[in-house]
């Protein structure tokens, strides 16, 4: 699995549908429809995109999306393409491959459905051209993070978590990992962010917590106010790095200023951005540490424009921009 940073062929994405993505209100649904365009006209100035549509919202996907957007019609639960699609790889010879995890809504949650999001990553697989890889391990795109050197971060409460894969063992997800992606190093982290774990979230997904820059280089997640429970949660995530890759350079990315909405408190991260080509897209809050963050990025993205999009309402709804877009690498 080669680093987001390689080069892209495209992003793909999917649109949202009815349900708690798109939200029970005329102004949630046009917000919804809005922000997952915004998200997507901001990579198409960089590369193309292709957006999965459900059928049922195709007319109106039609209004939000320019016409130099790729839809492709298919049945859909939800939206969050990073995790219903596939993970590409490039074998030896450079020739494209997808690998197909099982995917049965983080982990079978009481609120998740995914009878049709299961079928959405050998779709994109076969769209793509790619060779298909089948995984027997429940697995999410967002639960992953790699260098493209052969190291990728995990955390044991989504790949050992109840309703994945809790009868394996670490040997066995390392395994599969190995055979899947081409990792030669497992990094594991308890947890992901504290909002992430509840009810509404992915319990724990990686992508939001740190993320690989390049080789040696880790961007963590950075809660530097004591009020809010994932101050101990970054402590906790940089000494374990720290102590288990003691030549990397671990960059603690300042967490935005707002602590707390109506459901407690947020876990709005800068972690979550995407990489394209020539480009950063980056999740903004109208927050003071947005430019703190964006000069960051620019640093360790060097020769790369950033460029951020509100990320509110992603994660208000239970992600983040790295969630809903899916990087397909060029073959060599």
């Amino acid at each position: 699995m080669p680093a987001e940073g390689a080069p892209q062929d495209k992003i793909w994405m999917a649109y949202p549908v009815e349900g708690y993505s798109l939200g029970d209100t005329a102004a949630a649904r046009d917000e919804a429809r809005a922000t997952w365009a915004a998200v997507a006209h901001a990579v198409l100035d960089f590369e193309p995109v292709t957006m999965i549509v459900d059928p049922e919202e195709i007319s109106t996907a039609r209004q939000y999306l320019s016409a130099d957007i790729e839809i492709v019609e298919a049945p859909l639960n939800d939206a969050w393409a990073r995790d219903i699609g596939p993970t590409f790889v490039l074998g030896e010879d450079g020739r494209l491959g997808a690998v197909d995890w099982i995917f049965n809504g983080w982990g079978a949650a009481s609120w998740a459905r995914w009878d049709k999001d299961q079928h959405i990553g050998k779709l994109i697989a076969e769209l793509s051209g790619a060779e298909l890889i089948e995984s027997p391990m429940i697995n999410e795109g967002g639960g992953i993070q790699v260098d493209g050197a052969g190291a990728v971060l995990v955390t044991e409460s989504v790949q050992l978590g109840e309703g994945r894969n809790s009868d394996w063992t670490k040997a066995q997800v390392e395994a599969e990992l190995a055979r899947t992606i081409g990792a030669e190093r497992a990094i594991w982290l308890p947890h992901g962010l504290t909002r992430d774990n509840e009810k509404f979230g992915t319990r724990g997904h990686v992508d939001i917590v740190a993320a690989m820059a390049s080789p040696g280089v880790v961007l963590v997640h950075d809660q530097q106010n004591p009020d809010h429970p994932d101050f101990a949660v970054s402590a906790r995530i940089k000494a374990l790095l720290a102590d288990a890759e003691p030549d990397w350079e671990i960059i603690g990315v300042p967490a935005p200023t707002v602590l707390t909405d109506d459901e407690g408190p947020v876990d709005y991260s800068y972690i979550n951005h995407l990489v394209v080509n020539d480009g950063v897209i980056a999740c903004s809050y109208d927050d003071p540490n947005d430019a703190r963050a964006a000069a960051i990025l620019a640093e360790v993205y060097p020769g790369r424009t950033v460029t951020a999009v509100d990320a509110r309402p992603l994660f208000e709804r239970g992600g983040g921009i790295h969630c809903i877009t899916q990087n397909q690498p060029t073959a060599r």
